[in-house]
């Protein structure tokens, strides 16, 4: 009996541990959806308008059964009484570049995107046009495990640029071509996601996009996948890297020109059209191929010859630091895993599509490298790892836009904290919305701008500034190999961070997703205190007492820095209870680090012991580094009064 109990434990251990590597595989290898595109559209550049067919592979890993399919009309919200068109009306603080403008579109300015016949395995299927929304309801259920192809034939008018696509923007760029083709809904553990388009943010399955586009010979093409006929195109597709573009082309004996765009692993195409684009190309050491799409007369409405020098000159430097950029990102965030990335100049400002971006052109040199870098950083996020940005819009922009921060300072020098200032004053006024709002029901846009950019870059600077920035960084690398390609939510990076950091950290996620608690703390009282000796006598004081508060309702660890008046800095480093672990300090922090006692979150206050009275002490302050997001700071620090100024 002893040798057959032996055995049993021996063997419920070895399931046991099993079982465990398992689920934990399993959390990185959730089920996805796989899809195909094949799409081939003649263009009328004259009319603005575009016919074609479409065929989609769709491959159902699920474990459901699949009876209707979703497609986006993104095109259709550019109409009058479009539910995007409402939304701008309606709401508080309307985008200032949509405002009232899609209301007043006339009929060869609207935008619309139409299946005329769709099949399934070559079966008619039924089909409901919603708004921008497409119902299809299945000849056939596909099963799990199953594929099916669905076969379209579609007709569109490119609508007059209101938001991110459109023709004719206001530089002058005839095509920008984003959300221009019928792009089956996502779908996942949670179900369809057929949200309506009112302007904001997008979410789809990763796949492979096989693209033909036939326009007019005189337009140069770029778009989000790599040419596969350059020899037929020209346009600087066949110059060397680095050398001066030669911007000729093959004639076509007065056809359309024909180009073929193939890429996978990617979940939209998007491309742009003009006949004034010059086409550079340099490329990152061990990255990818870069290409910069641009017009020589950037505004030439409004601009002298001077100023367009000056633009274009902005445009000739930028190669140089996205590739600066680019190795950066390359190794604190993750090897960007494209073949190539496209700055193309069009759309309304800066909007990302994985493998390239869409910008504007009349830009400082600064802000043309801002937006850059902060477009290609979506690479990462909204790119490569395909965050659904709908319900975790805060992990794409609010990434980006701490990554930005970070690569900018490296390339212009300063030192940055993204999003702090903008979080803190719209806690302070009480408009701040809860980040687990949809992404199109935040009642203000303002409230949605912050959660997305602001609080997601500091959701990252107080992960850095609870974990040091060595655990940190480490962490940030793991997420991307870990996660890239795989739709990763938000406790899918805070289960890393618990694992680097060994600390628990639940609690982080839910007060600061979950709710819109914020973090205040005050230094109360600073006091020397006398020691008491063995025999009952005192001595003068010999210490100082350090009185901390929580004001706020979202507790965090603390570290306070004392400085004396010989120079010598002390940081008192707080756990927090819940957090079931502490930092390691850095290099920089190991001198004069002293771990207290954990402060519990029920306890409003917290007092420390300093070895020194509190006249020989200089300063006392709560989190030097700033990346707390202490929402009141005007009683983070301690001095002493000034005697002298004392009457």
């Amino acid at each position: 009996m002893k040798y057959i109990s032996t055995r049993f434990v021996t063997l419920f251990i070895l399931l046991t541990l099993l079982t465990v590597e398992v689920a934990d595989a399993q959390r990185n290898t959730r089920w996805q959806q796989e899809i195909a595109y094949t799409m081939d559209i003649k263009v009328d550049a004259e009319a603005h308008q575009y016919t074609g067919t479409q065929e989609v592979i769709y491959t159902n890993n699920s474990p459901d059964v699949i009876t209707k399919v979703y497609y986006h009309l993104f095109f259709n919200a550019f109409q009058p009484g479009s539910m995007m068109d409402v939304r701008s009306l309606t709401i508080a603080d309307p985008d200032r570049r949509v405002r009232d403008r899609i209301s007043k579109l006339q009929p060869d300015e609207i935008g619309y995107l139409r299946a005329t016949s769709l099949t399934q395995d070559g079966q008619p299927v039924e089909y409901t046009e919603e708004g921008t929304i497409l119902v299809v309801e299945l000849a056939e259920p596909i099963q799990p495990g199953q594929s099916t192809t669905l076969a379209m034939d579609m007709e569109a008018q490119v609508p007059l640029q209101v938001r991110r696509s459109g023709r004719d923007n206001a530089e002058g760029v005839e095509f920008s071509m984003s959300q221009w083709y019928p792009k089956v809904a996502a779908y996942d553990e949670d179900g369809w996601h057929p949200n309506p388009y009112i302007g904001r943010e997008f979410y789809a399955p990763f796949g492979t996009f096989d693209v033909t586009i036939h326009i007019d010979p005189e337009y140069v093409v770029s778009a989000t996948a790599v040419l596969q006929n350059p020899e037929e195109v020209g346009y600087g597709y066949t110059t060397a890297v680095g050398e001066t573009p030669d911007m000729s082309a093959p004639s076509t004996n007065g056809e359309l020109r024909r180009w073929h765009f193939m890429s996978e692993d990617i979940h939209d195409f998007m491309w742009a059209a003009d006949p004034d684009y010059i086409h550079t190309t340099t490329q990152v050491p061990g990255g990818p191929l870069l290409r910069f799409f641009y017009q020589q007369d950037v505004l030439a409405e409004n601009a002298d010859a001077d100023k367009q020098a000056e633009l274009t000159a902005n445009w000739e430097q930028l190669p140089e630091l996205t590739v600066q950029g680019f190795e950066y990102a390359n190794e604190n965030f993750g090897p960007y895993p494209y073949p190539e990335y496209t700055i193309i100049q069009g759309g309304d400002g800066g909007m990302e599509y994985i493998m390239g971006t869409l910008i504007t052109g009349n830009r400082s040199l600064r802000s043309l490298v801002g937006v850059t870098v902060h477009e290609f950083m979506h690479s990462w996020y909204q790119g490569a790892l395909g965050i659904n940005e709908s319900y975790y819009y805060w992990m794409d922009e609010g990434f980006t836009s701490y990554t930005t921060s970070e690569i900018m300072d490296e390339l212009f020098g300063g030192s940055s904290l993204a999003g702090y200032q903008g979080y803190a004053a719209l806690a302070n006024a009480g408009r701040e919305e809860v980040m687990t709002t949809h992404a199109d029901h935040f009642t203000t846009n303002v409230a949605y701008g912050i959660a997305a950019y602001s609080k997601g870059a500091v959701f990252l600077g107080q992960a850095k500034y609870m974990l040091g920035e060595e655990v940190f960084d480490r962490s940030m690398l793991r997420f991307f190999e870990e996660w890239k390609f795989k739709h990763p939510r938000g406790k899918d990076l805070l289960r890393i961070f618990e694992k680097e950091g060994d600390m628990i950290l639940d609690w982080y996620y839910e007060y600061f997703v979950e709710t819109t608690k914020t973090v205040d703390y005050a230094i109360a009282s600073v006091s020397s205190t006398t020691q008491s000796s063995a025999s009952g006598s005192t001595t003068p004081a010999t210490q100082t007492e350090v009185t901390l508060e929580r004001l706020g309702d979202f507790p965090m660890p603390l570290e306070v820095q004392v400085t004396g008046l010989n120079g010598q800095a002390w940081t008192y480093y707080i756990p927090l209870r819940l957090m079931r672990g502490e930092k390691t300090p850095g290099p920089d922090q190991s001198e004069g680090w002293n771990v207290q006692e954990d402060w519990p979150w029920v306890e409003p206050s917290y007092t420390f012991t300093v070895p020194v009275p509190s006249d020989e002490i200089v300063s006392i302050t709560i989190d030097e580094s700033m990346l707390l997001a202490d929402v009141d700071r005007s009683n983070n620090t301690w001095e002493p009064a000034d005697e002298s100024s004392e009457e």
